[in-house]
Formats: structure tokens, sequence, C-alpha cells
């Protein structure tokens, strides 16, 4: 019921191997800039890519989120990779219900090469 809380559910579920508890996570039309380079569009698009993913059984580890940003029904919550190699940010959005699901997810910004 908290913006935060779907950071945690995207590691429990993923761990899980749950790839359709993790494109639950998103809403019908969401975003996600992943795989790298590209755009995976929509909630089914989503489960299907997180099934191959989670095919190969890899482990997540909860991040400590940073503060999140709310203004009325939208949120961007953000957490600091442990390999300090740039950030992940979501936007979020209050459902009818009250809870909250993903609209845009960024898992992987990169620090920009200095020249």
């Amino acid at each position: 019921m908290r913006p935060e809380d779907l950071t945690r559910l995207f590691v429990e579920r993923s761990n899980a191997g749950d790839a359709e508890g993790v494109a639950a996570l998103y809403e019908e039309d969401a975003v996600l800039a992943y795989p790298p380079g590209s755009v995976t569009v929509g909630r089914a698009a989503i489960r299907a890519l997180w099934e191959k993913v989670l095919a190969n059984r890899p482990r997540f580890t909860a991040e400590e989120p940073l503060p999140t940003l709310v203004s009325g029904d939208l949120a961007l919550t953000s957490t600091p990779p442990r390999d300090g190699a740039g950030a992940r940010a979501q936007v979020v959005r209050r459902q009818p219900d009250g809870s909250w699901l993903r609209v845009l997810d960024q898992p992987e910004f990169l620090r920009p090469a200095r020249g």
C-alpha cells in the first residue's frame, strides 16, 4: 500500500520465479526500459520477458530505497544499485483500491562516460 513496497515485492516475486506476480506490479500499458537499450511495453510483454529472465533462476537482493517523491496519485521511487553503477527509478500510480503499480520503470541508469 506504499510506493516503496513495489521494490520489495519485485525482489520477492522474482526470487520465487513468479513472472506473473512480477508483471502484476505493472499497469496494463506500463513501459519497462529493459533489456538494456530497448523497451518492453505492456503487462503481457513484461510477463513474457520475465518468464525468460527467471528461467535462468537469477537471485535478486533488496536495495535500500531512496526517499520517495509523491505528487497526488503519482510517485517517483528509486534505489541506488549495490555496485554503485548508476540508479534505478520508477514512476508509480495509485490505483482505485489504494495500491500502487509501476507505470514507467528504468532499472538501469548508467553514469555517462567522461570524455
